[in-house]
């Protein structure tokens, strides 16, 4: 049932153009890939035109747990239009929850919900989406470029050098609006595990080294990881070439030593899902690297291939 109200509200959604515009999760065409890949475009197109450009990573805690039921039933209805019995059953499919916990056949008393959405279900992770669809327009309103999968937002604007002040400024003043935004509608803002990374493809001198957010300075990293992609300051990709390489390797490591009780098939399989999956992962953001690191990744394609036939 969860799946045909999910399918009737997608529709809705996307016939009256309701659908947070830069919101990738949970969207037929869309993925982390499709995020990343735009993002990492518009980066590369900036740093092009000798831009400095700024990323800002914001973490939310216990997001899906922290949901108002009032503030969404308003959203749905004054927002996205849905009401009457819809809106009724809404309400019905989120109250009067409980939960429990169960350990060696011991449980503790059940606990009424009155926050959050069932995870692992499949109409939370829309309603999240939903509850958080102000927040495109907030970021708009700074002219912050911006891209969201579920949780994860990413901020990004970039300038000429000169201009650097002005970027870190605008970015300061979003995020802030982004935390008081979230403060009201009882979200959290991690302040600690937000990343910032500042590419400077001109390699300036007396580059600022932070950006504060909130009360706290986030340091400007080397590299941060996007959605299990890594970004370093000069878009090269080799953090994330090494990375492949070095889980790819480990799990071949550990095939190749129950290789002699393995069929060929059985073989294929774990290659496949294990090694091959994580050079699939985002690639077409590795697109126009060095030969030096394609020959990398080609290096564990041959291995695989090696302990698959035992060549």
């Amino acid at each position: 049932m969860e799946k045909v109200v999910t399918s009737r509200l997608l529709d809705h959604l996307n016939t009256n153009e309701l659908w947070p515009r830069f919101q990738s999760a949970y969207r037929a065409c869309h993925s982390t890939e499709t995020a990343l890949l735009r993002v990492l475009n518009d980066l590369l197109t900036a740093s092009d035109d000798g831009q400095v450009s700024l990323l800002t990573l914001l973490d939310l805690s216990a997001a899906f747990d922290t949901i108002d039921h009032d503030i969404l039933f308003h959203r749905l209805e004054h927002v996205f239009g849905i009401q009457n019995s819809a809106l009724s059953f809404f309400r019905s499919y989120l109250t009067e929850r409980k939960q429990m916990v169960s350990i060696s056949g011991y449980s503790s008393n059940p606990s009424t919900l009155l926050h959050g959405v069932p995870q692992g279900s499949v109409l939370g992770p829309i309603l999240f989406l939903l509850y958080t669809q102000p927040l495109s327009q907030i970021i708009d309103r700074h002219s912050v470029s911006h891209s969201e999968f579920a949780d994860d937002s990413q901020l990004y604007d970039s300038v000429p050098r000169e201009q650097l002040d002005s970027l870190l400024s605008n970015m300061q003043s979003c995020v802030d609006d982004v935390k008081l935004w979230m403060t009201q509608n009882k979200l959290q803002l991690n302040e600690g595990k937000t990343e910032a990374l500042l590419i400077d493809p001109q390699n300036s001198p007396n580059l600022p080294l932070s950006i504060t957010i909130g009360q706290n300075d986030i340091c400007f990293s080397r590299s941060v990881r996007n959605l299990g992609v890594i970004f370093d300051d000069k878009l090269s990709m080799k953090q994330q070439v090494s990375k492949i390489c070095q889980s790819a390797y480990l799990e071949l490591r550990r095939i190749s030593s129950i290789r002699h009780v393995l069929t060929v098939d059985a073989t294929k399989t774990l290659v496949t899902s294990l090694v091959l999956s994580r050079l699939d992962y985002c690639n077409s953001l590795l697109s126009g690297i060095p030969q030096q690191l394609i020959d990398k990744l080609q290096k564990v394609q041959n291995c695989s291939a090696r302990l698959i036939f035992k060549t």
